[in-house]
């Protein structure tokens, strides 16, 4: 019988474009209609998931990376220190977990640290239904520590016609990467009626059922200055409301149903 595997759901964008607060609504929504147990992965090396969920971060893969050229304690196996490494990586919720990769390497040879650090993710993923994975637009980590296929890719841009085109780029990467994506969606990030034909014609290029939009959302703003994890916004927010439709139409209504058993049946 095959292995069962996680639901993997990346999500990737250029910077400023909301991607991670789309993320942690995402792992909200997955929560909320018992698609559990989830693993967040936050693989962007300005690593901000944690603040969007409301988590505390004390060791992130980057330093373990670090470390293991030069830290491994006498008597211990480097498979035994990076093993526990990712375990004190691990930061548990209610329903969830996260784990943050941290900044790229500095100079020197890293190769045997990813790799021990791409068996033990893969290792650790077997415990879940699903895998979000919050990406830097580059997408190097995906490529470099996961060999997983995606089931669902979801590009973040904002209203305008540069931010669309390196949707583009990013959704071409992928494929250059030889990344096997089941779905690919465009999500136009704080969108605000009536934009310029141009960039109406970028989203229409995708294709009408690969793109929707979140509309601009002054709650987002004031829980950034506050410093309230937006994980927590309040059902009235249009952000939030917007999101759930989205992700209502391709996880449940819209889903794969040999892809939704397979992740409900990690669960089990």
């Amino acid at each position: 019988m095959a292995a069962k595997r996680a639901f993997t759901i990346a999500l990737a964008g250029k910077g400023g474009t909301g991607k991670t607060t789309i993320g942690g609504l995402l792992v909200r929504f997955l929560k909320e209609h018992g698609m559990i147990p989830i693993l967040a992965v936050d693989a962007d090396a300005n690593a901000n998931l944690n603040e969007v969920l409301g988590l505390a971060i004390r060791d992130t893969l980057g330093e373990a990376r670090e470390m293991m050229k030069t830290d491994v304690p006498p008597g211990m196996t480097k498979d035994l220190y990076m093993e526990m490494k990712v375990q004190q990586a691990l930061v548990e919720a209610e329903g969830f977990d996260l784990i943050v990769m941290g900044r790229p390497e500095g100079p020197g040879c890293y190769c045997a640290a990813n790799s021990l650090l791409s068996k033990f993710i893969e290792r650790l993923v077997k415990n879940y239904a699903y895998l979000v994975i919050d990406n830097e637009a580059g997408m190097e980590h995906l490529s470099r520590l996961t060999t997983r296929d995606i089931d669902l890719l979801l590009v973040v841009s904002d209203a305008s016609r540069r931010g669309i085109q390196a949707a583009r780029r990013i959704y071409d990467l992928v494929d250059e990467l030889g990344i096997h994506s089941g779905r690919k969606f465009l999500l136009i990030n704080q969108y605000r009626e009536g934009l310029p034909t141009l960039i109406t014609d970028e989203m229409g290029s995708f294709g009408q059922d690969s793109v929707a939009t979140i509309p601009e959302d002054e709650l987002i703003h004031e829980f950034d200055l506050q410093g309230r994890p937006t994980v927590q916004l309040p059902w009235e927010s249009k952000a939030l409301q917007a999101a759930n439709a989205v992700f209502t139409k391709l996880l449940l209504r819209g889903a794969s149903p040999a892809g939704l058993v397979r992740g409900a049946e990690a669960a089990s």
